[in-house]
């Protein structure tokens, strides 16, 4: 019976332990609330997790590793995600730092001055994870090279420098020179403004491919600040012909001097902010044609507002340099004083031979003849940019001879590049 209950005793703890042994195993089994399966107590490790690994930090770039051809006014970028900048290092390849800006945040960085022309340069940056991992970018790029360069140079219309903080008068007209012929005008415009304060309205004009001219709808206001910019660099303008470099001034605009010279009764009335402030008897230019060196020559002054280019001291005048070089009507002369008024060589001008035809009849080659008195007044008084407005004449003041404002608004606007 001993063997009996032996034998009984272990098959009942062979079936209590397989009893067991799938109880466990159901209740490993049963799923959590969240529809997964329980692992086990709250705050317990199963044998077999293991801690994620944080990933490292991406960079970004602009412009991208090895790019070509870069525009060096375009600001080089590197951002990061997934970390932050540690550093960030931009130079050329003779070593030299570029300035930048780190943002607030530390997740980017931007270049803050324009590179150069055809030159190559390294970017060079480190960034750290949430972890605390070490991540680094080296990237190289180069800029293009220009097939040719241009610089504009802001002057008078006349050619003059505009110094900084120089007062000119109310007719000023503005150019800008290219010392390169511009094969796209448009581009060149859109590189150019003018800011007036305060504001009028005003527009650029282009004579040649190498000049573009700026005036006001109507003579500048007294007191305005003028402020003439080119900005260039890194601008193509046709033909990979690109801006050499930025340039920029201002000017203030003086009194309002606008003298008024009609033929019709030989004088000349001078107005300071439109009230008259002096009439003078001049002689102006012969209504003849003569012969010249190339064919006849007209005598007669130019008709319509002259832009004052400036006054001058023992001018010495000579026929020849319009083209009559010999015959009775030929001249070489020294003149104490004047002011000229346009390029071809017109000029309010001392005369002491012509004083008793003054006011009366007409008797130069084409200037306003003036007496000695009124000549040093006259010389005085004028800045360039004042208006001389000739009338009555029956010749016309050509755009290129300083006669800006002969030039209708619309046909101005129409002369621009926009």
């Amino acid at each position: 019976m001993a063997g009996y209950r032996d034998k009984t005793a272990a098959a009942v703890s062979l079936l209590l332990a397989a009893v067991l042994l799938t109880a466990c195993s159901q209740k490993k089994e049963t799923p959590d609330a969240a529809g997964g399966p329980n692992t086990g107590a709250p705050g317990t490790a199963s044998a077999s997790s293991s801690v994620p690994q944080t990933a490292p930090a991406v960079f970004h770039l602009t412009p991208a590793s090895n790019a070509t051809e870069v525009n060096p006014v375009t600001p080089v970028k590197i951002a990061v995600t997934g970390g932050s900048l540690s550093a960030v290092s931009l130079t050329n390849f003779e070593g030299k730092q570029v300035k930048g800006t780190l943002a607030a945040d530390k997740q980017s960085w931007s270049s803050a001055e324009v590179l150069g022309y055809d030159r190559s340069y390294r970017l060079q940056a480190s960034a750290v994870n949430p972890a605390g991992q070490l991540t680094t970018s080296d990237s190289t790029f180069s800029t293009l090279k220009p097939a040719n360069m241009t610089m504009p140079y802001i002057q008078t219309a006349a050619g003059g420098a505009v110094n900084p903080g120089v007062t000119f008068g109310v007719g000023q007209v503005v150019r800008v020179h290219f010392d390169e012929p511009i094969p796209d005008r448009k581009a060149a415009q859109a590189a150019l403004s003018v800011q007036t304060v305060p504001a009028q309205v005003g527009a650029f004009s282009w004579l040649d491919d190498s000049n573009v001219y700026w005036r006001t709808k109507n003579y500048l206001k007294p007191g305005t600040k003028v402020t003439v910019t080119a900005k260039v660099y890194g601008k193509d303008f046709g033909n990979s012909l690109y801006g050499q470099a930025d340039v920029s001034t201002w000017f203030r605009v003086g009194a309002k001097h606008v003298s008024i010279a009609d033929n019709r009764n030989k004088m000349i009335k001078v107005y300071s902010n439109d009230k008259l402030v002096r009439t003078i008897p001049t002689s102006m230019g012969r209504d003849v044609r003569i012969p010249g060196d190339h064919g006849l020559i007209d005598l007669r002054t130019n008709s319509g507002p002259h832009v004052v280019v400036g006054g001058e001291k023992d001018i010495d005048m000579n026929s020849a340099s319009f083209g009559l070089s010999k015959g009775e009507n030929a001249y070489r002369t020294k003149v104490p004083v004047g002011v000229r008024i346009s390029y071809d060589g017109e000029y309010v001008h001392w005369a002491d031979w012509s004083v008793a035809q003054q006011g009366k009849v007409n008797v130069s080659h084409g200037c306003l003849n003036v007496s000695p008195a009124n000549a040093y007044w006259f010389y005085d008084f004028s800045v360039p940019g004042d208006i001389v407005d000739v009338r009555n004449t029956g010749r016309t003041l050509a755009e290129w001879n300083s006669g800006y404002w002969n030039v209708s608004w619309a046909k101005w606007v129409a002369d621009g590049a926009a």
